[in-house]
């Protein structure tokens, strides 16, 4: 079997700091290869690298026997490339957009068997931008498939993505590659490693791991403990953003309330009779399928859409009637992130923390103290847009914290983030939750809604179960949280 890409001594260097530090790999043709790793772990610039976007500071790559700095344009020919952000035109249609890349390929196509096998053939005339995150993924599936490509690179198409559209997006893959094609398919969801013929695992530049997934164990647990190793050991510590936090006293036990809460937009309902109550220090889960409603659900929650129907209520107060007075009691972490780009770490943590109404000394000591917490010292002065993944969600949550408020809405806080900062999180959360904080978040990591004291299960914008983890996991006759959730999701299809 002959090697589909040679790397040797690769380095690549971007203001004198190494984002990857002598890279060597030989991967076989023909195989289905994981690149696993957490965002800034150096998955997308070894990808770029590979199909000649960028050049390396040292070192050579062969990518299927052509180098991809000189061969560039005949590489291209050869190979499908789907970037982190889609690459789509997101004011072109399903078809317009497989019709564009078809003439960008030079490929005479015909798009029927796409569409079928990625279920877009009913929304072929939908605007690309009104796909969900799931369907979207998947059309960019299907323009990087254009021309049976002899290596598919596809750089975290699953990111963000529920379960159930990942395993679709998987199988779609080994169904539609030709038996002649390679895969790299990066993620930073350890799980998906089982279902890969090779798994290459990256950690701040340097490969920690190359091999069988199951070298490293034969379920999630033992695997991920031992990563965590290979990354230099974990121990957990006592939240210091727990420490000193004082929480807002409230009269009633139900800090969060959501009356038969509707959203309609013409014919469609995103979210239909939805009822549910969060008391003062628990952990509420708002699960799933890519638009199921959850997002929909927040924003009527934040005051950022009106419902069509029902009420939602913050510490007693009528979201829709008083946003801005419910929003002073809220700490809000959105998925698509509230940070302002173009501003630095310390500019962002200033802004939050005074429209909260933070000043003087008292704003001091907690922008410092979540900037010590969060080890965001060396990015202070960094423009966001240009940090980690990882670390913009460090931001993220603490911009949503600094002002200790007494509720929490968390929209897929560790998404993107590596086994060690997911932990991290999940201590602050669970600790802020037995000071008496109320917390609602979403998550499509099924081990994390297991840490949930309720789960609201969401499907066609309607809540199909809610109850305990350990009582989902019963109702639904399977042995954890992500096997309930498809059992439970699958009855509601059929229903």
């Amino acid at each position: 079997m002959i090697n589909c890409i040679e790397i040797n001594n690769l380095t690549k260097t971007y203001n004198n700091h190494d984002v990857l530090k002598n890279i060597n790999l030989k991967l076989k043709d023909k195989k289905i290869i994981a690149l696993l790793g957490a965002d800034g772990s150096g998955k997308t610039t070894l990808l770029r690298l590979i199909i000649g976007l960028i050049c390396p500071s040292k070192g050579n790559i062969i990518t299927l026997n052509l180098n991809p700095v000189t061969n560039k344009n005949d590489l291209v020919k050869i190979i499908g490339y789907m970037p982190q952000k889609f690459g789509l035109y997101e004011d072109l249609t399903v078809i317009e957009n497989l019709k564009l890349y078809s003439k960008l390929k030079k490929d005479e196509s015909n798009f029927d068997e796409l569409l079928e096998f990625t279920k877009l053939k009913p929304f072929k005339k939908r605007l690309a931008g009104k796909l969900s995150g799931g369907m979207k993924q998947k059309l960019g599936l299907a323009c990087a498939l254009i021309g049976k490509p002899k290596l598919l690179i596809l750089d975290e198409p699953s990111v963000g993505v529920d379960p159930i559209s990942r395993v679709d997006l998987l199988n779609l893959v080994k169904k539609t590659i030709d038996e002649n094609t390679s895969v790299i398919w990066s993620s930073s969801y350890l799980d998906e490693a089982f279902n890969f013929d090779l798994s290459i695992i990256l950690d701040k530049g340097k490969i920690i791991f190359e091999g069988s997934t199951l070298t490293l164990g034969d379920n999630l647990d033992k695997f991920e403990e031992k990563i965590i190793n290979l990354m230099g050991g974990y121990k957990q510590k006592p939240s210091e953003i727990a420490k000193n936090y004082h929480v807002q006293e409230f009269k009633e036990n139900c800090r969060v309330l959501a009356e038969n809460l509707s959203k309609q937009y013409g014919d469609f309902w995103a979210v239909k009779n939805n009822s549910f109550c969060i008391q003062k220090g628990e952990i509420f889960g708002l699960l799933g399928p890519n638009g199921a409603g959850k997002s929909t659900t927040f924003k009527m929650m934040c005051g950022l859409i009106k419902p069509t129907k029902g009420k939602g209520y913050v510490m007693g107060i009528d979201v829709a009637q008083y946003p801005e007075k419910a929003r002073s009691y809220l700490g809000y972490m959105a998925q698509k992130f509230s940070l302002y780009s173009r501003l630095s770490v310390l500019d962002n943590l200033n802004f939050f923390s005074g429209i909260y109404g933070l000043f003087g000394k008292d704003k001091k000591e907690k922008i410092n103290r979540i900037i010590e917490v969060f080890e965001l010292e060396e990015y202070k002065n960094t423009i966001t847009s240009l940090l980690p993944l990882g670390f913009k969600q460090r931001l993220s949550l603490g911009c949503a914290l600094i002002h200790q408020p007494p509720v929490l809405f968390l929209d897929e806080p560790t998404s993107g983030v590596d086994i060690i900062q997911r932990k991290e999180f999940w201590t602050h959360i669970k600790a802020l939750s037995k000071m008496g904080v109320s917390v609602l978040v979403t998550t499509h990591f099924m081990d994390e809604a297991q840490f949930c004291d309720n789960i609201s299960l969401f499907y066609n914008g309607e809540i199909i179960a809610l109850d305990t983890p350990q009582n989902l996991i019963k109702k639904a006759n399977a042995k954890n949280m992500n096997e309930a959730f498809f059992n439970l999701i699958k009855g509601a299809k059929k229903q």
